[in-house]
């Protein structure tokens, strides 16, 4: 079992509780939201760790609910190991989601709450840019866990739809921002981050191979079905 493979076991299981749920939002593994409750931090390991607590502490700066997930065996329901992962998450406020990792059931062993004393700093402006990405963000075109892949944020995807709108052809600034309603096209295509974008003319863009080449593979891998 590899980390990308909790993701969707956990997406699910938010899912069927009304939350939209995207991976790999920032620095988040996953983030969840439900109607107007605020907003859920998700971070996935293999097993119950340090690094994942330090990683759940750490989006306690951004988030008032922050879920940890690992795989834990229900026949270890009694064991003083299992106590003492359920009084820390419940100690420093954080939720743990367990994953059966042989039927894959999921169960919320421990629900996020004020952690006293240990509660850090809030960063609302860290928050702020974090949910805007994912309101932003088309669809959930990432597999939460897979840190190492080339990530599909809200600004690839706008900068895909403006690539696909000029394949065919060299388009005025104008006419993009119009058939894609996209108002930062502007500013995407003069930074031209991926070296995707070619100017012709003032004011005038075409894609370079190097878009050519991203869009067709952006295609293939089917990022672009919900754009």
């Amino acid at each position: 079992m590899r980390e990308a493979d909790l993701y969707p076991i956990v997406k699910s299981y938010l899912e069927r509780q009304g939350y939209l749920v995207k991976a790999e939002v920032g620095y988040c593994d996953a983030v969840a939201v439900r109607g107007k409750e605020p907003p859920v931090a998700i971070e996935l390991k293999l097993r119950f760790s340090l690094d994942l607590v330090y990683q759940g502490i750490a989006r306690q700066r951004a988030f008032n609910s922050v879920y940890v997930v690992a795989p834990i065996k229900p026949a270890a329901a009694n064991n003083k190991n299992r106590r003492n992962i359920l009084n820390l998450c419940s100690r420093l406020g954080l939720g743990l989601l367990a994953v059966d990792p042989r039927s894959g059931a999921v169960k919320a062993l421990v629900d996020p709450s004020d952690p006293g004393s240990h509660k850090p700093r809030r960063r609302n402006a860290e928050a702020a840019k974090l949910i805007a990405e994912f309101e932003r963000r088309v669809g959930d075109p990432n597999i939460g866990g897979t840190s190492g892949a080339k990530r599909v944020t809200a600004y690839r995807q706008d900068a895909l739809r403006l690539a696909r709108t000029i394949a065919s052809g060299p388009n005025s600034l104008a006419d993009i921002r119009d058939k894609t309603g996209i108002n930062r096209a502007g500013t995407i295509l003069r930074a031209n981050h991926y070296g995707w974008f070619e100017r012709v003319d003032r004011g005038i863009y075409r894609l370079t191979q190097i878009g050519v080449n991203s869009l067709s593979e952006a295609e293939a891998a089917g990022v672009l079905k919900d754009l």
